[in-house]
């Protein structure tokens, strides 16, 4: 009998698992730093949501409430796991990256960081601009290699490579 679950990402158990574990760590731990920013900057947490919305709604996405805010975590986490299965699919095909998960990941997550601000976020309705001063890039090369690249890495090693 299948699960809805088992529609959504194919493969062995083993696999939707490693790529489920890393991707929702990574976006749990990516919105986690995204909120300390916000909260150190004064501002509200709900706006880091809605600004990933925006991404599918434009300004609209500010006053869409929860909701909106729902669609956000929904559209961050999707965008993690395909990260992670992007992670699986490379390393599938590269024993380099299979014998070297923390560098390779680490790697990895940084690449993540540019793919979305100048690839992805550019196409999307994001209707924003952020200005990428050196340190703001040194920042978000350094949070997406933490924070998403090292997760995917470990869980995919751990539960499925292993």
């Amino acid at each position: 009998m299948s699960t809805p679950l088992d529609t959504r990402i194919s493969g062995p158990p083993k696999l939707r698992a490693a790529i489920l574990a890393g991707g929702i760590t990574a976006g749990a731990l990516d919105l986690l730093y995204a909120f300390v920013l916000v909260t150190l900057d004064h501002g509200p947490l709900i706006r880091v949501l809605h600004a990933i919305a925006s991404g599918a709604l434009g300004e609209r996405a500010y006053t869409g409430g929860v909701p909106t805010a729902i669609l956000g975590v929904m559209l961050h986490f999707g965008i993690t796991v395909g990260a992670a299965a992007v992670y699986f699919l490379i390393a599938r095909g590269l024993t380099f990256v299979r014998r070297h998960p923390w560098i390779c990941g680490a790697i990895f997550g940084a690449l993540v960081y540019p793919f979305m601000n100048f690839i992805v976020m550019p196409l999307s309705a994001v209707p924003f601009e952020i200005t990428y001063t050196p340190a703001v890039i040194v920042q978000g090369l350094m949070s997406h290699a933490v924070f998403v690249g090292l997760p995917i890495a470990f869980f995919l090693q751990r539960l499925y490579f292993d």
